[in-house]
């Protein structure tokens, strides 16, 4: 469904990815993970049209998006959830789930869709009214989930949702990420807390330094000892 073939990515000077290829198939949970700076949010950045490759292409369906801006690559059903939300505070909960569904292929649906963001996150139908800037994090989380959701994505991808929220608040994001995707999502997540993203997806991808090193099933990659070591403390 989506593929990265030989990424090289740069700001300024400094190589942020390294001939990085790697693939999301239709229908999956891909994990990618690493230590921070490694590259994982400027592999979504690049998927998402928002960096450039110097080098290497991004295909989806066999269609290269080298020249496609990031707007027409959400209505090809590419959708990020950036790190830190990016809600807009002084806007109503509701008008922010609105902002998804501007993308074409997203606005005739706009009103199912929006009961199907209530039913999965009810404190957003409960608090719709509500200035984004007053919710709680996690709500604020779900409200950039949701937001996503109403662009109709194929394929989600997901930087960092759990960064700074409880453990219950946690299980609840990762819970309804398993939900998303058995409605018919892609999902390419990355995430900070390793062990409950292996256990979640079904393959995954390890960035060290710009670069992959490791890739496979998830569940396989929870006993690889070099893993373990780097970043399950073990």
């Amino acid at each position: 469904m989506l593929r990265l073939e030989g990424i090289d990515a740069f700001y300024g000077d400094l190589q942020a990815l390294a001939k990085v290829s790697l693939e999301v198939r239709d229908g999956e949970i891909v994990a990618l993970v690493g230590a921070n700076a490694a590259g994982k949010s400027t592999t979504l950045r690049v998927i998402s049209g928002l960096v450039s490759p110097r080098r290497g292409r991004v295909l989806l369906d066999d269609a290269d998006l080298g020249g496609v801006p990031a707007y027409q690559r959400v209505d090809r059903g590419i959708v990020q959830v950036p790190e830190g939300r990016r809600l807009f505070p002084f806007m109503t909960v509701a008008e922010n789930l609105l902002l998804g569904a501007h993308a074409e292929r997203a606005r005739g649906d706009r009103d199912r869709t929006l009961a199907h963001v209530y039913e999965l996150f009810p404190v957003l139908g409960e608090r719709r009214t509500q200035l984004a800037g007053s919710l709680s994090g996690g709500e604020q989380q779900m409200c950039a989930i949701g937001r996503a959701l109403m662009a109709r994505p194929r394929i989600l991808m997901l930087d960092e949702p759990t960064l700074g929220l409880a453990p219950v608040l946690v299980a609840r994001i990762f819970e309804t990420v398993r939900t998303i995707n058995s409605q018919g999502v892609t999902v390419l997540l990355v995430e900070q807390n390793v062990r409950q993203a292996l256990t979640l997806a079904h393959r995954a991808c390890v960035l060290e330094s710009g670069r992959l090193v490791l890739e496979g099933q998830a569940r396989e990659l929870l006993g690889d000892d070099r893993l373990k070591r780097a970043y399950l403390g073990l």
